[in-house]
């Protein structure tokens, strides 16, 4: 198995926001997660990445338990994500933004950046580099020396996804990377998942535009007050009548 969560729960003092569930993320595919506001989503995401350790339960990578490491130590497996709001460096730009992103795989150290050593510079230079790459990815090197703060909303997401690809991943969690912006950018951005996977990146996304996730995503797991109530491929969630009645109010593809 590639990533799986084995009876995950987390619990913050009474309120239990994870409970009990299990997942695998497939490789290679679009893996998404659905669910209402308060569903437990982002919880489940952060215990994955190890911005909050498991209450119970194991996060598996590849064989190995990463629990109970912390989140440097995961990026440095492979395992990159963003968050739903993009917290960026408006006063810098777009390239200085992208570039801290690939120091995650440099070895200088403090001897290093005070000598000015030849190890550092190549660092540095491998650095820009990645940014560069990442940014002609995404479809932003013509903005690398703009300013964050001028750019739009949607570029901002790009940025993001940018920073986690500079980090080398196998696998990049996407919380609500569509949000707050409009269809025919929501179109774009989904076309920018397909080719990271494409490029043999897996995905696993939370959203809420259920249109474009029955159309974008091999397997839909959806959460419901921290519990697992369905998972399968997007027309088996269509269709689940446990699904329509706690979330969907009706066709997910209505």
């Amino acid at each position: 198995m590639f990533l799986e969560a084995k009876n995950l729960s987390k619990h913050f003092g009474g309120l239990h926001a994870v409970k009990e569930v299990d997942f695998s993320v497939e490789k290679g595919k679009i893996n998404a997660i659905i669910g209402p506001n308060g569903a437990g989503k982002s919880t489940f995401f952060n215990v994955i990445t190890g911005l909050h350790r498991p209450s119970s339960g194991q996060v598996i990578f590849k064989g190995d338990d990463i629990s109970k490491l912390p989140p440097n130590k995961i990026a440095l497996l492979g395992i990159a994500r963003t968050f739903q709001t993009t917290n960026l460096f408006e006063q810098a730009t777009v390239f200085e933004n992208v570039v801290v992103g690939h120091r995650l795989r440099t070895k200088s150290n403090l001897f290093d950046a005070i000598f000015r050593t030849k190890r550092t510079k190549q660092e540095e230079e491998k650095c820009k580099e990645k940014a560069l790459e990442v940014l002609h990815f995404v479809g932003l090197a013509h903005a690398a020396e703009r300013m964050v703060g001028s750019i739009s909303q949607e570029e901002k997401k790009r940025i993001a996804f940018a920073l986690a690809l500079a980090t080398d991943p196998e696998i990049v969690f996407l919380d609500e990377p569509t949000a707050g912006v409009n269809p025919d950018e929501t179109e774009e951005l989904a076309q920018l998942m397909q080719k990271m996977v494409q490029k043999g990146i897996t995905v696993c996304l939370i959203e809420h535009k259920m249109q474009m996730i029955m159309k974008l995503a091999d397997k839909i797991m959806v959460l419901n007050y921290g519990e697992k109530i369905a998972e399968g491929t997007p027309d088996e969630i269509n269709n689940n009548e446990e699904v329509i009645k706690a979330y969907l109010g009706g066709s997910a593809s209505a």
